[in-house]
């Protein structure tokens, strides 16, 4: 799908920090989270709650009571006015629901739309269903995150024997993977220089938790669960799956985050925008999905289409973003779009501060944005691969008014 009526005001748009998996965040309920940061936020940039008609809420990994999605979050921040849908497409949740407020706009059916994303993979549910059939009626059970991690139901294999397949197959070392991996630490150095000047730019800053008595017991001011990385320190990491090339060191971890952006009309997102000459509009969406067993190949095809529907050619690309789970997912996506492994993924990715599912491509975009906005404007191409051997991609523009 490409759009023409899909804009986001300047500044309109957030991320908490990315904390690693059971660490500062483990313990806070991921939709009431995301809807008091939202509350914070909309309250700091000057943007009313009761203005947004739609609250299109993603989210992977369940929390108690969140059969409510949309509606009771868009409540907890101040929008009681607001229904929406909840939306799950487990790592490019980040971009479906961009893609669903931008069709909304184009649609005639909302003005303003939050699209709202929250996860937390620490403290999954363990969950217990029926099993009328069994003998003596013995329950199925599932750890969400771990067995879903750990197995597609579908191609039988694990997320990281994915990795593994495209390695063999196109032929990445994994020497190409530990430079990668090496590269992407070095440019997110770039993100956290001058006191987190860039990420400053979008993140939530610092994170005040509090018990139960509302009394602040830790404040998170930056990511949380990045591993320092040298060559050597790559080097001497084995394969996770024996005779494999992916190390830990080569992947990403699972994280808690939440991100919000306000997508809306053009006379509205200047109405809006901390600076009404910037203008960020989104251009198109595109899914794909690739053949069983082969997840980080599908970024490419998705990616082609979203430039297509564009009417783009990566040559016309500005900035690129991509959320790599994996170092194989890069090297696969620069062979095949000839494009260079240090002209994208500039501020880090994904592989170095983690993966909390839902928020993570949505991020990646806002990121985008920023980087677009301190290039003087432009087009940014996101591509992700997700669950399923699918991926998704979405293109958009800024312009800064000084071209």
């Amino acid at each position: 799908m490409s759009f023409t009526k899909a804009f986001i005001p300047y500044k309109a748009y957030w991320s908490t920090p990315f904390c690693r998996w059971q660490g500062s965040f483990a313990d806070l309920h991921a939709v009431e989270f995301a809807g008091e940061t939202a509350q914070k936020v909309l309250k700091e940039r000057n943007i009313p709650a009761e203005i947004i008609d739609s609250v299109d809420f993603g989210i992977s990994i369940p929390q108690p009571s969140v059969f409510y999605g949309g509606p009771w979050v868009a409540a907890l921040l101040g929008a009681q006015q607001a229904p929406g849908p909840m939306l799950g497409q487990a790592c490019i949740t980040g971009i479906r629901v961009i893609n669903q407020a931008s069709l909304e706009l184009e649609a005639g059916q909302s003005n303003v739309s939050l699209a709202l994303t929250a996860d937390r993979c620490s403290n999954g549910p363990h969950l217990v269903y029926p099993g009328p059939s069994k003998p003596g009626g013995t329950p199925v059970s599932e750890d969400w995150v771990w067995d879903n991690f750990g197995n597609d139901p579908w191609a039988g294999n694990a997320m990281l024997q994915t990795a593994e397949n495209v390695a063999k197959e196109v032929g990445i070392t994994k020497e190409e993977q530990d430079e990668v991996a090496f590269l992407r630490y070095q440019q997110y150095q770039d993100a956290v220089a001058d006191d987190k000047a860039f990420q400053r730019r979008y993140m939530v800053m610092p994170v005040e938790i509090k018990n139960k008595k509302g009394k602040v017991v830790k404040s998170v001011d930056g990511d949380e669960g990045i591993f320092p990385s040298t060559r050597e320190g790559l080097a001497s990491l084995k394969a996770v799956i024996p005779g494999g090339t992916v190390s830990y060191g080569s992947q990403t971890h699972p994280a808690d985050a939440n991100c919000g952006t306000i997508v809306c009309t053009r006379e509205k997102a200047r109405e809006l925008s901390k600076d009404p000459a910037i203008e960020i509009q989104v251009i198109s969406f595109a899914q794909a999905r690739t053949k069983k067993g082969y997840m980080a190949m599908a970024v490419v095809p998705a990616a082609r289409l979203a430039l297509g529907r564009a009417d783009l050619d990566i040559k016309d690309i500005a900035a690129i973003k991509t959320h790599n789970p994996f170092a194989v997912n890069d090297v696969y996506f620069c062979r095949e779009f000839g494009v260079k492994q240090e002209d994208m993924n500039h501020y880090g990715s994904s592989m170095i501060y983690g993966h909390p599912q839902a928020p993570t491509a949505q991020r990646a975009v806002i990121e985008l944005i920023e980087e677009l906005v301190i290039r003087g404007g432009g087009y940014g191409l996101f591509a992700g691969c997700a669950a399923g051997d699918s991926g998704g991609s979405m293109v958009i523009k800024v312009d800064t008014g000084k071209a």
